[in-house]
Parts: structure tokens; sequence; C-alpha cells
């Protein structure tokens, strides 16, 4: 099992010869690796609808025939465009090719807003949690810091990895973030997500590994996480 980080929220993930990409926003997105082009996965998971965090999932589905698996309004729209969408809710399960998906409760807000400035409510915004290869993983999504952190991971974990946004301004900053990790998380590694692709939410992601306790990636888009041995 691979799994990659590729700027902002996105992260790639392949097992068993099935390839996921998570919340694919690549055109628009400076400091990711990948071309729309260039992506070839099965499936595209979504944490919710913003514009970026559902980049180029259109694009990418219909070039693939891949199927997208998103919150239940958002999967509904997404449909509408064309493109196989599964919904899924917070609470529910549900196995693929490369491993399971289970939507866990985020704190944020979530809608997609078309290119005549038309918002669409697109559900509840959420957390992921993947299980694949034998490893489970946290992507929060965009959220602010919330106490049923520590009951998602005492229902789901230990996670080998967790997915932390640390931008602040839309999201967690750091030290929320670093507080999330260490007293309510507690994951194998740490890898921090959403920051410096805009203005508002530039970060130092040094100095939210100098915070966290444990092993903190901060990985360059398209590096590997090393998981603990």
């Amino acid at each position: 099992m691979e799994l990659s980080y590729h700027g902002h929220s996105i992260i790639q993930l392949e097992n068993d010869g099935s390839k996921m990409i998570v919340d694919p926003f690549i055109n628009g997105n400076e400091l990711t690796d990948l071309k729309v082009e260039d992506v070839k996965v099965d499936y595209i998971v979504l944490t919710h609808g913003h514009n970026d965090h559902v980049g180029d999932t259109v694009e990418i589905a219909k070039a693939n025939d891949a199927t997208v698996v998103a919150p239940v309004e958002l999967a509904d729209y997404l449909s509408g465009q064309g493109v196989e969408a599964m919904g899924m809710n917070i609470g529910g399960k549900n196995s693929f090719e490369f491993g399971t998906v289970k939507y866990v409760h985020a704190f944020h807000s979530s809608s997609f807003t078309e290119e005549d400035g038309n918002a669409i409510y697109t559900g509840m915004p959420t957390g992921i949690i993947i299980e694949a290869g034998g490893k489970k993983i946290y992507h929060l999504g965009d959220t602010g810091i919330f106490g049923d952190m520590k009951l998602i991971t005492e229902l789901n974990g230990p996670f080998d990895v967790a997915f932390v946004p640390i931008g602040d301004h839309f999201t967690m900053g750091i030290d929320d973030a670093s507080y999330a990790v260490n007293e309510f998380i507690k994951p194998d590694v740490t890898v921090p997500v959403h920051y410096n692709t805009f203005s508002p939410i530039k970060q130092d992601a040094q100095a939210f590994a100098d915070k966290v306790e444990g092993d903190c990636q901060t990985l360059e888009a398209g590096q590997t996480v090393k998981f603990k041995a």
C-alpha cells in the first residue's frame, strides 16, 4: 500500500491494484505536483463541497470512469454533472476495492460555488477514515477543533496516520491542531495539510511539527508517507 500527499488537502492511495484520490483540487493549486490529465484513479473521495476540495473531480471522474464517493447531497449534485457518484453520510462505512471509507463529522461548512456565483448546498462537512493495507488513516477534512475527535479515535483508532489542517482562518490553526493531535487523536504519524495554498492560510509547518508529540512529517507535494515500523 502506498500513501502520498499532493498539496493542499490532496492525498492519493494505491492498494491491491486499486487507486483513489481525496479532494483533487489541482487546477488553481500552485502547490500540487499533479496535472489533471495525468491522474489515473478508480475512485475519488470527497470530504465536503467547497471548490478547493471538489476541485477537478468531474473532469477526472469522466476521464477515468471513476466512482465519486461523497456526502449524499454533494454526490447527488455531481451525479447531475454526469459522473457516477455514491452518496454516503456521517457514521456510514462502505467497502471498496482499495479498502473501506467511513465518514465522521467535522465542524466547518459545505457548499459548491458554480461559475455564475450560484452556491449549491452540499450537505454536512466531514472527515474520513480509510482502512487499507492493514493501516488506518484519518483525514480530518476542513474542521475546527472539537472534543469528539477523542471519541472518533476511541471508536475507530488507533490511527497510523492523521492528515490534519493547520492553515487557520478557515480551519484549525497550529495551536488548536497540535492540541487535537496530542490530546485527542495521538496518531503514529501526523501530516499537516490545508496550509500555504492561499495568503490567508500561510503557516509555518515546522512550527506545527515542533508542537506535535511524536512523528510529524511535513511532506512536499508528491512525497509518500513513511509508516512507523
